[in-house]
């Protein structure tokens, strides 16, 4: 669990820290920050295409060496972030680094679950994603420091030796499990699966909010909330440690009251963004929220993450993987949409009151998704033939 949870580690520093360099990395290249945020949604759309591509044509490759190859690529592409000289080259090595983002993490949720049973399955993927988060608390601050202080690469450098260090303790240290190997067109059946993309369009939609509000978080609490440039570091490791304590409460949930948990953590999430448009302009109400809004997000995680294993039969590596790809579109769709209304001249806090929208957005989906399950089977069809 520690092995896995290390490249957990690894994959959050990089992912966040990026957010928090964004104003470094834009001086460094000489673009806008705007544009420098394309970088963030260049490693999502990595982990969108990796994560489907990975799971599909590695699905007889088995579970401990596939691991350690996806953490190989991820400590490749980092090492070509350190190294890229341009704006071009700084993008395409983050779309290299975010290609095995999602399949590792599917993988790895397989076996911690497998490893841990039925009845702790949810709580399984917790402490693998437990890496995640434990980096917004350690990770993302320390490399966020080290690149205001020596240069932002130096943050993807630390990475490289976190990936490295990865792949040696999942050589050494996970067992070869004995899980079902399948096959890419069994996995390929998880698309044809209704409740397959419903989860999906919530982990899209539903988190979008949060990443269209930490993309611009450095600005946000220099130009609204008032804090000085060396205090962004703090923000993120309060974000990071609202994270941990999420993580470790919503494997507990899911495994106790899967679909209320969800229901009622998306609903809070929407709330608490909305919150931060007016709490964002005082550094108590901010940091507060900051909290509470990384809390939710990683207790939501856990859920989404078993609600596929459940609806995905025998396509588990696919769906598992996907959910990261979602995560990562929501990424990508909240950078975008941030950048939007910030360009527009609404200001930082606008994003904030976006993300709240699409969270609400998710728990319509999800509930939709909930309704159908309770349908029977013969009046779906009943239906479909009607129409």
């Amino acid at each position: 669990m520690f092995a896995l949870a290390l490249g957990g580690f690894g994959i959050g520093t990089t992912e966040y820290v990026a957010m928090g360099l964004l104003p470094e990395i834009a001086a460094d290249l000489g673009i806008t920050e705007p544009t420098a945020g394309h970088t963030i949604s260049a490693y999502a759309l990595g982990v969108v295409v990796g994560a489907p591509l990975f799971a599909v044509l590695a699905a007889r490759v088995p579970r401990k060496t596939l691991l350690a190859a996806l953490m190989a690529v991820f400590t490749l592409g980092n090492a070509a972030s350190v190294a890229a000289s341009g704006y071009g080259l700084l993008v395409a090595a983050r779309f290299l680094a975010g290609l095995p983002h999602g399949a590792y993490f599917g993988v790895a949720a397989l076996v911690a679950a497998h490893l841990a049973g039925p009845q702790r399955r949810a709580r399984a993927v917790a402490q693998v994603m437990l890496g995640l988060s434990v980096a917004n608390v350690v990770g993302v601050p320390a490399a966020s420091w080290l690149g205001q202080a020596l240069g932002w690469r130096t943050a993807f450098g630390l990475v490289v030796i976190i990936g490295a260090a990865t792949v040696a303790a999942i050589t050494a240290w996970v067992p070869k499990v004995s899980m079902p190997v399948t096959h890419p067109i069994t996995e390929l059946g998880a698309l044809r699966r209704r409740q397959v993309w419903l989860t999906l369009i919530v982990a899209t939609v539903g988190f979008a909010g949060c990443f269209a509000v930490y993309t611009y978080l450095a600005t946000t609490l220099t130009d609204v909330t008032g804090v000085a440039r060396s205090t962004v570091p703090i923000g993120l490791a309060v974000y990071g440690a609202g994270m941990v304590v999420g993580s470790l409460a919503g494997g507990r949930i899911a495994d106790r009251a899967l679909i209320p948990g969800l229901i009622g953590g998306m609903i809070v999430y929407a709330t608490l963004l909305g919150l931060f448009v007016a709490g964002a302009r005082h550094p108590v109400t901010a940091f507060v929220l900051l909290f509470l809004i990384g809390a939710t997000n990683a207790a939501l995680i856990p859920g989404l993450q078993t609600r596929l294993m459940d609806v995905a039969a025998e396509a588990q590596s696919l769906a598992a993987s996907l959910n990261h790809a979602a995560l990562n579109a929501a990424n990508a769709l909240g950078a975008w949409l941030g950048g939007l209304v910030i360009a527009a001249g609404l200001g930082y806090t606008a994003p904030a009151a976006v993300g709240s929208v699409l969270a609400l957005a998710g728990v319509a989906v999800l509930a939709v998704s909930v309704r159908l399950d309770t349908v029977p089977p013969d009046r779906i069809r009943r239906l479909r033939r009607i129409r």
